[in-house]
C-alpha cells in the first residue's frame, strides 16, 4: 500500500512536471544555443538538469510532501492510540512490522520515481518539443545516449536511494518520538518535512560536490 501511495499514485505530477519542463528546456534551449553555434551543448543541459540534479531532488520534494507527512503522522497516531504498545505486548516487534515496510517503500519508490521522471522528462518532452522546435528523432536520441555517461547514472541512482533512505527514516523518528498528547500529532508531521527537506538538500550539497571533485 505504501508503495502504491508514494509511488504509483505520484506518477502523474512526475509525468506532467517532467514534460513540461524538459518541453520548456527544449523550446528555449535549443533556439538559443544553435544562435552561437553550441546546440550540441542542449544534450549535456539535459543531463545534468534531469539525471544529475533536479531529477532526484524534485522526485525527493514531491514525496517529501506527498509521503512523509502521511507517514509521520501515521506512526505518531499509532502511538498516542496506543497501538504500538499492542503490537510489542503480542510479541510483535513494531520496528519489523511498521518501521521496515515504509522505510523500504519510501526507498524503493523514491527510485523508481526518478527513473520514470528522467523517462518522461529526456523523452516525452522530445515529441512534445517537436510542435515548436522539430528535430529528427535519430539525431535527439543519439545525441542523448551519447552524452549520458556511467558516472551520471551512477550519481542519479545513490542520490535517488540516499533521499528515500533519509525521508523515510525521518518521517519514521518524528511519528515515533511522540508522547500521549493528539496535539503533537500535526507537530510530528510538520516537523517531519521541515527537516526531511533541509538533510535531502545539504545531502545532494554533498553528493554533487563529490560528484563534480571527482568526475
Amino acid at each position: 500500500m505504501q508503495i502504491l501511495f508514494t509511488f504509483v499514485e505520484a506518477l502523474g505530477v512526475t509525468a506532467f512536471l517532467a514534460i513540461g519542463i524538459g518541453t520548456m528546456v527544449n523550446i528555449i534551449g535549443i533556439p538559443f544555443l544553435a544562435s552561437i553555434s553550441q546546440e550540441r551543448l542542449i544534450y549535456s543541459l539535459l543531463i545534468m538538469i534531469f539525471t544529475r540534479e533536479l531529477g532526484p531532488l524534485l522526485m525527493a520534494f514531491i514525496v517529501i510532501a506527498r509521503s512523509a507527512t502521511a507517514i509521520a503522522t501515521e506512526m505518531a497516531v499509532m502511538v498516542i492510540s496506543h497501538e504500538v504498545e499492542a503490537y510489542i505486548s503480542v510479541g510483535v516487534d513494531p520496528i519489523e512490522y511498521l518501521a521496515v515496510p515504509r522505510f523500504l517503500a519510501v526507498t524503493i519508490s523514491l527510485f523508481l520515481l526518478n527513473i520514470f521522471f528522467n523517462f518522461f522528462g529526456l523523452v516525452g518532452s522530445y515529441f512534445v518539443a517537436q510542435f515548436f522546435t522539430p528535430l529528427p528523432a535519430s539525431v535527439y536520441f543519439g545525441n542523448l545516449v551519447e552524452s549520458l555517461s556511467l558516472p551520471d547514472l551512477l550519481i542519479s541512482i545513490i542520490k535517488s536511494i540516499g533521499f528515500g533512505m533519509v525521508i523515510s527514516f525521518i518521517a519514521i523518528t518524528r511519528g515515533l518520538d511522540v508522547e500521549r498528547a493528539s496535539t503533537e500529532v500535526p507537530v510530528a508531521g510538520l516537523k517531519s518535512v521541515g527537516a526531511a527537506f533541509v538533510w535531502c538538500i545539504i545531502l545532494n550539497i554533498l553528493l554533487s560536490a563529490f560528484f563534480y571533485m571527482m568526475f
